[in-house]
């Protein structure tokens, strides 16, 4: 009696219909805090500007020809709540070669995106779509993940939103009342929205202040205090504004008037508002 042995790659080749059944599989997709970093809860809530990691496996691909040649396309797309994208769709392939001892390896693929830093509050989704080259199957998941934005209601035309005086240059709750000694600087800042768009998502706004009497005497006139201009992949609804002026030691004591003045380049739109504060 003879005993025939086979060459160990011959025994672990699977049977073309085998090949044929196994399903191409998007596994373990997670996000991350930075690169190979513990997975986050689906609970896990980011911040505007926060940078997400992506990772994934790949499973039930088809090794192509004696060199056991993987080819993988996979492109990532990241989503904001009403469906537009964040960046442009992320792309790359996985172009490797297996050897026998490979058969249980399965390609990670990383990715990155960046929370915008003007996001609205709401559940983003990153959308993964794979294709297998050799057997052209094709698999697709998605993750949702929660941002904390800052909350600036849309409109439809040029408005000023979320005005507030602070004692300092930091952002932080309003100062109530908002009063200050002579000498004193008045800080305030505030959202710009509701201007238009151009290509590119390109727009500019410019902002000035003046400072009135109750009776409507300007005695301090900035008209452009700032310019606002950028463009971008992904629009940018608002803008935030601030402002600073610097009191005297000699200032008299009342009440004063903040105007606030914002013009729309692209759009052609102004708008002014008026906020009261006091010199005590």
């Amino acid at each position: 009696m003879y005993l025939l042995l086979l060459p160990l790659a011959l025994l672990l080749t699977p049977s073309p219909q085998a090949v044929q059944n196994k399903k191409l599989q998007i596994l373990k997709p997670s996000l991350h805090q930075y690169e190979d970093g513990p997975a986050l809860a689906p609970d896990y809530t980011w911040r505007p500007g926060d940078l997400v990691h992506l990772t994934f496996f790949v499973s039930g691909f088809t090794p192509k020809g004696e060199d056991r040649k993987v080819g993988l396309n996979y492109r990532i797309d990241a989503l904001d709540p009403k469906g537009i994208k964040l960046v442009e769709t992320l792309t790359g392939t996985v172009d490797v070669e297996l050897a026998p001892e490979d058969k249980e390896w399965l390609p990670k693929i990383r990715a990155m995106v960046q929370v915008p830093p003007i996001a609205d509050t709401g559940d983003y989704r990153i959308e993964i779509n794979v294709k297998d080259e050799s057997s052209s199957k094709e698999a697709a998941e998605y993750l949702t993940f929660r941002v904390q934005g800052r909350d600036v209601a849309p409109s439809d035309s040029l408005v000023i939103r979320n005005f507030r005086f602070l004692r300092s240059e930091t952002d932080g709750p309003a100062l109530s009342p908002p009063a200050y000694k002579p000498g004193d600087p008045v800080w305030a800042r505030f959202e710009i929205t509701g201007y238009r768009m151009a290509e590119k998502n390109r727009f500019e706004v410019e902002y000035g202040l003046g400072v009135e009497l109750p009776d409507g005497r300007r005695v301090y006139d900035q008209p452009t205090a700032a310019v606002v201009a950028d463009e971008s992949f992904y629009p940018k609804r608002y803008v935030m504004g601030v402002l600073s002026l610097n009191t005297k030691p000699d200032t008299g004591k009342g009440e004063y008037f903040l105007v606030v003045s914002v013009r729309d380049k692209v759009g052609g739109q102004s708008y002014e508002e008026r906020h009261t504060f006091r010199v005590e």
